[in-house]
């Protein structure tokens, strides 16, 4: 057959080699960031922070982290602490030791040694409605049981409060409201108390009132002579000072956009400033068999409590940790040992601490950045293998990213594979320009719907203030919108080019 669309036997080759080589290279490039030095039990600790000296700063320009402090504890002790890079990139200042930091969410567990304290000294029932304490302030209306609501159910994320506002912040010399208009606003049951766990900023905001009622005092006066002074946490406060020195850093958005340092009404879930050492102290009380710090504060059958399971954690919080206690995340490490952590996010602000009470060992990383989850998942990773823990929850943010690039370059190899057949029809004049006729019309048109919801989903996502997988996973994020974009785009060709049935190809003669 030689009309016009028959194509000779000759055009019908095999893909150069290089093409093969290209298509080996995506692969192999899936695999790259996985491996790293060793790090065991045998590593001594001079040996650790050295190595740490390269990890660290090497993860930073790699996530693009402006600041951190880090400070670890051994067997009760702060061992090593270390600053790195800028605490304000434009004015070029560095990052301290002793520079104040947003610790944000960590905050809720030192405010739950507050709520103990009260608890200890048969102010409060922990089991008792949180109406029964209040005075001044109702909660507002809701369809669900606002008297039903404990103590015990907001320590422990359980009684139905909303996440609350986010993203809005105050300078600290600005006008803002008080922390009774801000709950006024948030504090709506959006479920039954008791139902499940649902992480809830305003459920410890609650926690703050109840302190300031109870005791005639700012919530941060109370903190500061009842909790804060006695575990040696000098540099500390929940309310901003001017003499914060050396000034409180810049934060730096999940772009890297400066954000200046801001507060918030209210002040129990996220509002503590802290130095790294200060958190290593509160870890460290919270080590009863290795503190006598803790017995100014708590007795030990109280800190035991803040540890206990109060409810079972699913979801994306499920899938780190096992647990929630009282302003805790617990979980059970493979060897059987108790670790229990907590992190922060805020507008520009990464914080997490863990610490594993039973051998004294704990370690607090404080960013000016809001793309630091791998950042901590790496560093986690390390700490764990040299104390001999078999693995932590966080460090699996780490295996998901390496999951994650496996399946960006097997994706690219299957593209590149398929952009190869297409250009290969194209030129074999099996594929032609069309838009209204062609065949599998109604396939073109789901290949055309489906690129257009995909340049859609993308636009939404990057238009997003806070995007949790962009936060979660800067870098990857970046290939997978590059990745949905380039399909959006092989689709649009597929619906332009589609197979054109009458080509013919002329088979080698048989002999």
């Amino acid at each position: 057959m030689n009309d016009k669309y028959s194509i000779p036997y000759a055009l019908k080759r095999k893909p150069p080699s290089y093409f093969n080589i290209l298509l080996s290279c995506l692969f192999i490039f899936s695999f790259m960031g996985c491996t790293k030095q060793k790090i065991d039990t045998d590593t001594t600790l001079e040996e650790f922070t050295d190595y740490m000296n390269r990890r660290i700063p090497s993860l930073m320009r790699e996530y693009g982290i402006p600041g951190a402090t880090i400070a670890v504890v051994k067997k009760g002790d702060i061992v090593w602490t270390h600053a790195y890079g800028y605490a304000d990139l434009e004015k070029g200042r560095r990052m301290t030791n002793d520079t104040y930091c947003r610790v944000e969410s960590i905050s809720k567990s030192v405010t739950a040694w507050g709520v103990m304290k009260l608890a200890e000294q048969g102010r409060i029932n922990l089991d008792s409605p949180l109406v029964d304490y209040q005075k001044s302030w109702k909660l507002p209306e809701s369809k669900f049981s606002e008297e039903k609501i404990t103590i015990r159910q907001l320590l422990s994320q359980q009684s139905g409060m909303p996440l609350g506002t986010i993203g809005v912040r105050y300078s600290p010399t600005a006008e803002k409201p008080s922390l009774k208009e801000q709950l006024s606003k948030d504090a709506i049951l959006f479920q039954e108390p008791g139902q499940s766990f649902s992480y809830s900023n305003t459920g410890f905001n609650l926690l703050e009132l109840l302190i300031e009622e109870l005791t005639a005092q700012d919530f941060n006066t109370y903190m500061r002579e009842n909790v804060l002074i006695p575990l040696g946490m000098h540099h500390s406060s929940y309310s901003w000072s001017d003499n914060f020195k050396p000034e409180v850093p810049n934060g730096y958005d999940s772009n890297n956009k400066p954000i200046p340092v801001y507060v918030y009404p209210d002040k129990a879930s996220g509002g503590l400033f802290a130095t790294v050492d200060d958190i290593a102290n509160f870890i460290i009380a919270g080590m009863p068999a290795f503190s006598e710090k803790r017995l100014q504060v708590l007795r030990v059958q109280s800190i035991e409590k803040l540890y206990e399971p109060e409810v079972e954690l699913s979801g994306y919080y499920g899938f780190v940790f096992d647990y929630y206690g009282f302003g805790h995340f617990i979980e059970t490490l493979p060897n059987g040992l108790k670790s229990v952590s907590h992190g922060g996010q805020g507008s520009g602000w990464m914080t997490h601490f863990q610490s594993v009470p039973q051998t004294g060992d704990g370690i607090v990383i404080l960013t000016n950045s809001q793309r630091s989850w791998p950042f901590f998942g790496y560093v986690l990773t390390d700490w764990a293998e040299w104390n001999g823990f078999p693995s932590i929850g966080m460090g699996k943010i780490v295996q998901v990213i390496r999951v994650l690039w496996i399946f960006i370059g097997s994706y690219l190899f299957f593209l590149a594979w398929r952009m190869r057949s297409f250009v290969q029809e194209i030129a074999l004049k099996k594929r032609r320009l069309t838009v209204r006729s062609g065949n599998h019309l109604g396939l073109r048109w789901i290949q055309f719907s489906s690129s257009i919801l995909l340049v859609l989903a993308v636009l939404w996502a990057k238009n997003q203030s806070y995007f949790f997988v962009f936060s979660v996973f800067p870098i990857v994020s970046n290939w997978l919108i590059g990745l949905f974009l380039l399909t959006a785009i092989i689709l649009i060709m597929f619906f332009l080019f589609p197979i054109n049935k009458e080509v013919q190809v002329i088979e080698k003669p048989k002999k």
